[in-house]
């Protein structure tokens, strides 16, 4: 499904909410995932977290400084939030990257950046060259937040709060296929407590 369609199908659902922008198609759905769920799923990323990489820091030290848990798409709960994120957003599941969870103690933030690559980068043809550029983030708050820990969106001026549950949707492209400016977004630095998400990249084609 192009990426336009999946936005045309996002804005017809019952408890989706688009964040008015013409610049941006981003879309909010609370209570996507139940308490047990949540909790089940904090305690895997707890128990296989490692230090997040990113493709292209800028050359700025502390860039990114969260913890990163590859999630295992054969476990049966994977499975199903990896199932029931694409069918949300109408999209074939093999499009998906695998499901990943952040984690983020008091200090820890990702500065501002988009999810695509970069055409001209260097590191565009390795990241591209088989998937395709990426098209849908998907992104859950797995917790509420003591201070901190807001997703800002800075080319529309959008801050949004951690909420238990919360899912975040948005189309990193253009109409053109280029990626879209309008999509940097900051995680911003946790204050108190412990910020931990999901998130799921789309790709043009399957992933794999």
């Amino acid at each position: 499904m192009p990426s336009s369609e999946v936005a045309l199908r996002l804005r017809g659902l019952a408890g989706v909410q688009r964040v008015p922008s013409p610049k941006l198609e981003l879309f909010i759905h609370r209570a996507f995932l139940s308490e047990p769920e949540r909790t089940a799923l904090i305690a895997m990323i707890e128990a296989n977290r490692r230090p997040s990489t990113i493709a292209d820091d800028r050359g700025e030290a502390n860039f990114r400084t969260s913890e990163t848990c590859d999630l295992d798409g054969n476990q049966p709960l994977v499975a199903a939030v990896n199932l029931r994120i694409s069918t949300l957003l109408g999209l074939d599941d093999r499009l998906g990257e695998p499901l990943q969870g952040q984690r983020y103690a008091p200090g820890q933030e990702f500065r501002a950046h988009t999810d695509t690559f970069e055409p001209t980068g260097a590191d565009y043809y390795v990241h591209c060259a088989d998937n395709g550029q990426r098209t849908w983030t998907a992104m859950v708050y797995l917790n509420d937040v003591e201070d901190g820990g807001a997703t800002r969106f800075k080319a529309i001026g959008k801050t949004i709060q951690p909420e238990a549950g919360k899912l975040l949707a948005w189309n990193n492209l253009l109409d053109d296929g280029r990626p879209n400016p309008a999509t940097i977004h900051q995680g911003m630095k946790v204050r108190r407590g412990t910020k931990y998400i999901l998130t799921r990249w789309y790709r043009q084609r399957p992933y794999g």
